[in-house]
Protein backbone atom coordinates (compact mmCIF):
# COMPACT_ATOMS: atom_id res chain seq x y z
CA UNK A 1 0.00 0.00 0.00
CA UNK A 2 0.95 3.55 -0.48
CA UNK A 3 1.62 6.10 2.31
CA UNK A 4 0.67 9.79 1.80
CA UNK A 5 3.30 12.43 3.42
CA UNK A 6 3.17 13.46 6.42
CA UNK A 7 3.12 17.31 5.50
CA UNK A 8 2.40 18.99 1.73
CA UNK A 9 3.60 22.88 2.50
CA UNK A 10 1.98 23.59 -1.01
CA UNK A 11 -1.40 22.67 -1.63
CA UNK A 12 -2.25 23.14 -5.46
CA UNK A 13 -5.84 23.40 -6.39
CA UNK A 14 -8.36 24.22 -7.64
CA UNK A 15 -11.62 26.85 -6.67
CA UNK A 16 -14.80 26.77 -8.79
CA UNK A 17 -17.47 29.27 -8.52
CA UNK A 18 -20.65 27.42 -9.03
CA UNK A 19 -22.06 31.18 -9.33
CA UNK A 20 -20.09 31.52 -12.19
CA UNK A 21 -19.98 28.04 -14.29
CA UNK A 22 -22.39 28.16 -17.14
CA UNK A 23 -21.92 24.61 -18.29
CA UNK A 24 -20.49 25.30 -21.56
CA UNK A 25 -17.97 22.39 -21.21
CA UNK A 26 -15.05 23.93 -22.61
CA UNK A 27 -13.45 22.88 -19.70
CA UNK A 28 -14.28 19.00 -20.66
CA UNK A 29 -13.01 19.37 -24.16
CA UNK A 30 -9.84 21.59 -23.52
CA UNK A 31 -8.93 18.36 -20.59
CA UNK A 32 -9.57 15.43 -23.02
CA UNK A 33 -7.67 17.62 -25.57
CA UNK A 34 -4.58 18.32 -23.79
CA UNK A 35 -4.29 15.04 -21.84
CA UNK A 36 -4.86 12.89 -25.05
CA UNK A 37 -1.83 14.79 -26.79
CA UNK A 38 0.64 15.23 -23.74
CA UNK A 39 1.07 13.54 -20.79
CA UNK A 40 0.24 10.03 -20.36
CA UNK A 41 -1.61 7.50 -22.27
CA UNK A 42 -4.14 8.94 -24.58
CA UNK A 43 -7.83 8.98 -23.32
CA UNK A 44 -9.14 6.40 -25.30
CA UNK A 45 -12.60 6.71 -26.27
CA UNK A 46 -15.08 3.22 -27.42
CA UNK A 47 -17.28 3.26 -30.65
CA UNK A 48 -17.24 6.95 -30.07
CA UNK A 49 -20.22 7.89 -32.75
CA UNK A 50 -22.55 5.00 -31.89
CA UNK A 51 -25.53 4.19 -29.76
CA UNK A 52 -23.37 2.27 -27.04
CA UNK A 53 -20.30 4.77 -26.88
CA UNK A 54 -18.12 5.32 -23.83
CA UNK A 55 -14.71 7.37 -23.51
CA UNK A 56 -12.43 8.34 -20.45
CA UNK A 57 -12.62 11.89 -19.06
CA UNK A 58 -10.50 13.57 -16.27
CA UNK A 59 -13.22 16.62 -15.92
CA UNK A 60 -17.33 16.13 -16.17
CA UNK A 61 -19.78 18.97 -15.34
CA UNK A 62 -22.93 17.18 -13.92
CA UNK A 63 -26.11 19.88 -13.88
CA UNK A 64 -29.15 19.99 -11.87
CA UNK A 65 -32.16 22.16 -10.63
CA UNK A 66 -32.42 23.02 -7.64
CA UNK A 67 -35.81 24.89 -6.17
CA UNK A 68 -34.61 26.80 -2.73
CA UNK A 69 -36.85 27.48 0.08
CA UNK A 70 -39.69 29.53 0.10
CA UNK A 71 -42.47 30.03 -1.97
CA UNK A 72 -41.16 33.10 -3.93
CA UNK A 73 -37.56 31.64 -4.75
CA UNK A 74 -36.74 31.02 -8.44
CA UNK A 75 -35.24 27.97 -9.11
CA UNK A 76 -31.74 27.92 -10.17
CA UNK A 77 -29.74 25.64 -12.74
CA UNK A 78 -26.57 24.47 -11.47
CA UNK A 79 -23.57 23.55 -13.06
CA UNK A 80 -21.41 21.65 -11.36
CA UNK A 81 -17.98 20.15 -12.88
CA UNK A 82 -16.15 17.72 -11.20
CA UNK A 83 -12.51 16.08 -11.11
CA UNK A 84 -10.11 14.97 -8.78
CA UNK A 85 -9.40 16.79 -5.11
CA UNK A 86 -6.00 16.38 -4.71
CA UNK A 87 -7.46 14.99 -0.92
CA UNK A 88 -4.68 15.58 1.65
CA UNK A 89 -6.35 12.53 3.12
CA UNK A 90 -6.52 10.59 -0.13
CA UNK A 91 -7.95 7.30 0.21
CA UNK A 92 -6.98 6.30 -3.47
CA UNK A 93 -3.52 6.60 -2.38
CA UNK A 94 -3.85 4.41 0.55
CA UNK A 95 -5.63 1.84 -1.10
CA UNK A 96 -2.98 1.19 -4.26
CA UNK A 97 -1.68 -2.26 -4.01
CA UNK A 98 1.19 -1.00 -6.12
CA UNK A 99 2.13 2.32 -5.29
CA UNK A 100 0.98 3.64 -8.41
CA UNK A 101 -1.48 6.07 -6.56
CA UNK A 102 0.88 8.69 -4.76
CA UNK A 103 0.58 11.80 -3.37
CA UNK A 104 3.50 14.70 -3.95
CA UNK A 105 5.16 15.79 -1.31
CA UNK A 106 6.21 18.94 -2.50
CA UNK A 107 2.84 20.43 -3.96
CA UNK A 108 0.22 17.99 -2.89
CA UNK A 109 -1.02 16.81 -6.36
CA UNK A 110 -2.29 13.35 -6.86
CA UNK A 111 -1.12 11.25 -9.68
CA UNK A 112 -1.33 7.97 -11.04
CA UNK A 113 1.82 6.15 -11.85
CA UNK A 114 0.55 4.35 -15.43
CA UNK A 115 3.28 2.23 -15.74
CA UNK A 116 2.67 0.51 -12.38
CA UNK A 117 -0.73 0.36 -12.52
CA UNK A 118 -3.09 -2.50 -12.72
CA UNK A 119 -6.53 -1.66 -13.48
CA UNK A 120 -7.51 -3.35 -10.25
CA UNK A 121 -10.13 -0.40 -9.11
CA UNK A 122 -9.58 -0.44 -5.98
CA UNK A 123 -8.77 3.48 -6.37
CA UNK A 124 -12.15 4.26 -8.10
CA UNK A 125 -13.65 1.73 -5.12
CA UNK A 126 -12.43 4.24 -2.19
CA UNK A 127 -13.06 7.64 -3.96
CA UNK A 128 -15.70 9.49 -2.63
CA UNK A 129 -16.31 11.68 -5.59
CA UNK A 130 -15.88 8.97 -8.53
CA UNK A 131 -12.98 11.08 -9.70
CA UNK A 132 -11.13 7.65 -11.03
CA UNK A 133 -11.95 6.32 -14.51
CA UNK A 134 -10.53 3.13 -15.99
CA UNK A 135 -9.74 3.70 -19.52
CA UNK A 136 -10.96 0.63 -21.39
CA UNK A 137 -8.45 0.65 -24.29
CA UNK A 138 -5.39 1.33 -21.43
CA UNK A 139 -6.26 -0.69 -18.81
CA UNK A 140 -5.32 1.72 -16.44
CA UNK A 141 -6.58 4.12 -13.83
CA UNK A 142 -6.83 7.93 -15.12
CA UNK A 143 -7.64 11.46 -13.10
CA UNK A 144 -7.12 14.68 -12.75
CA UNK A 145 -3.51 15.80 -12.84
CA UNK A 146 -4.30 19.35 -12.46
CA UNK A 147 -1.70 19.56 -15.73
CA UNK A 148 1.72 19.09 -14.35
CA UNK A 149 2.86 18.71 -17.49
CA UNK A 150 1.63 22.73 -17.91
CA UNK A 151 2.19 24.17 -14.53
CA UNK A 152 6.20 23.76 -14.94
CA UNK A 153 6.89 24.04 -18.03
CA UNK A 154 9.41 26.40 -18.94
CA UNK A 155 9.23 26.30 -22.27
CA UNK A 156 5.22 27.62 -22.33
CA UNK A 157 4.08 31.54 -21.76
CA UNK A 158 3.92 32.13 -18.24
CA UNK A 159 -0.15 32.93 -18.23
CA UNK A 160 -0.08 29.30 -19.98
CA UNK A 161 1.53 27.59 -16.95
CA UNK A 162 -1.76 26.89 -15.50
CA UNK A 163 -4.28 23.84 -15.84
CA UNK A 164 -5.63 24.04 -19.15
CA UNK A 165 -9.47 23.91 -17.85
CA UNK A 166 -8.80 27.04 -16.23
CA UNK A 167 -7.09 28.51 -18.74
CA UNK A 168 -9.94 27.70 -21.12
CA UNK A 169 -13.01 28.78 -18.93
CA UNK A 170 -14.74 31.42 -20.87
CA UNK A 171 -16.77 32.77 -17.66
CA UNK A 172 -13.83 32.57 -15.44
CA UNK A 173 -15.79 29.75 -13.44
CA UNK A 174 -11.98 28.29 -12.16
CA UNK A 175 -9.10 29.35 -10.35
CA UNK A 176 -5.72 28.08 -9.74
CA UNK A 177 -3.02 28.57 -6.91
CA UNK A 178 -1.74 27.63 -3.63
CA UNK A 179 -4.18 26.60 -1.37
CA UNK A 180 -1.87 26.14 1.29
CA UNK A 181 -0.55 29.73 1.23
CA UNK A 182 -3.50 31.93 3.05
CA UNK A 183 -2.20 35.07 1.33
CA UNK A 184 -2.95 33.53 -2.43
CA UNK A 185 -5.60 34.70 -4.43
CA UNK A 186 -7.35 31.44 -4.51
CA UNK A 187 -6.94 31.20 -0.51
CA UNK A 188 -8.22 34.96 -0.64
CA UNK A 189 -11.43 34.29 -2.43
CA UNK A 190 -12.12 31.04 -0.92
CA UNK A 191 -12.51 32.89 2.40
CA UNK A 192 -14.36 35.95 0.72
CA UNK A 193 -16.99 33.58 -0.57
CA UNK A 194 -17.29 31.00 2.28
CA UNK A 195 -15.54 28.30 -0.09
CA UNK A 196 -16.77 24.51 0.78
CA UNK A 197 -15.39 21.09 0.82
CA UNK A 198 -17.21 19.12 -1.15
CA UNK A 199 -18.95 16.22 1.03
CA UNK A 200 -16.73 17.16 4.41
CA UNK A 201 -18.14 14.06 6.37
CA UNK A 202 -15.82 11.61 4.35
CA UNK A 203 -12.98 13.17 6.03
CA UNK A 204 -10.67 13.47 3.10
CA UNK A 205 -10.17 16.92 3.26
CA UNK A 206 -10.21 17.51 -0.30
CA UNK A 207 -7.59 20.69 -1.69
CA UNK A 208 -9.73 21.70 -4.01
CA UNK A 209 -12.86 24.25 -3.21
CA UNK A 210 -16.29 25.29 -4.48
CA UNK A 211 -17.87 28.82 -4.13
CA UNK A 212 -21.60 28.66 -3.65
CA UNK A 213 -23.78 29.64 -6.04
CA UNK A 214 -25.62 33.63 -4.89
CA UNK A 215 -29.36 33.79 -3.97
CA UNK A 216 -30.83 34.76 -6.82
CA UNK A 217 -33.63 37.13 -7.42
CA UNK A 218 -37.54 36.06 -6.22
CA UNK A 219 -39.87 35.14 -9.78
CA UNK A 220 -40.76 37.95 -11.56
CA UNK A 221 -44.30 39.78 -11.45
CA UNK A 222 -46.06 38.93 -14.77
CA UNK A 223 -48.74 41.12 -14.04
CA UNK A 224 -46.64 44.19 -14.43
CA UNK A 225 -46.06 43.25 -17.68
CA UNK A 226 -50.10 42.71 -18.55
CA UNK A 227 -50.63 46.73 -20.02
CA UNK A 228 -47.87 45.89 -22.46
CA UNK A 229 -48.65 43.07 -24.27
CA UNK A 230 -52.39 44.24 -25.37
CA UNK A 231 -52.50 44.78 -29.08
CA UNK A 232 -51.45 48.24 -30.38
CA UNK A 233 -54.07 48.60 -32.28
CA UNK A 234 -57.36 46.28 -32.12
CA UNK A 235 -58.65 46.67 -35.92
CA UNK A 236 -56.14 47.36 -38.90
CA UNK A 237 -56.61 50.43 -41.06
CA UNK A 238 -55.69 51.61 -44.01
CA UNK A 239 -54.23 49.42 -46.39
CA UNK A 240 -53.11 46.46 -43.97
CA UNK A 241 -57.01 46.91 -43.08
CA UNK A 242 -57.80 46.11 -46.79
CA UNK A 243 -55.41 43.56 -47.30
CA UNK A 244 -56.63 41.83 -44.28
CA UNK A 245 -60.13 41.73 -44.90
CA UNK A 246 -59.52 40.75 -48.69
CA UNK A 247 -57.27 38.04 -47.41
CA UNK A 248 -60.52 36.95 -45.38
CA UNK A 249 -62.72 36.28 -48.36
CA UNK A 250 -60.01 34.07 -49.67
Amino acid sequence: MTTLPNLTQKKLGLVIDLDTCVGCHACVISCKGWNTENYGAPLSDQNAYGADNSGTFLNRVHSFEVQPTGDEAAAQLIHFPKSCLHCEDAPCVTVCPTGASYKREEDGIVLVNEQDCIGCGLCAWACPYGARELDQAEGVMKKCTLCVDRIYNENLEEVDRIPTCVRTCPSGARHFGDLGDENSDVSKLVAERGGMDLMPEQGTKPVNKYLPPRPKDALPEFDVLAPFLEPVAQEAKGFLGWLDKTLEKL
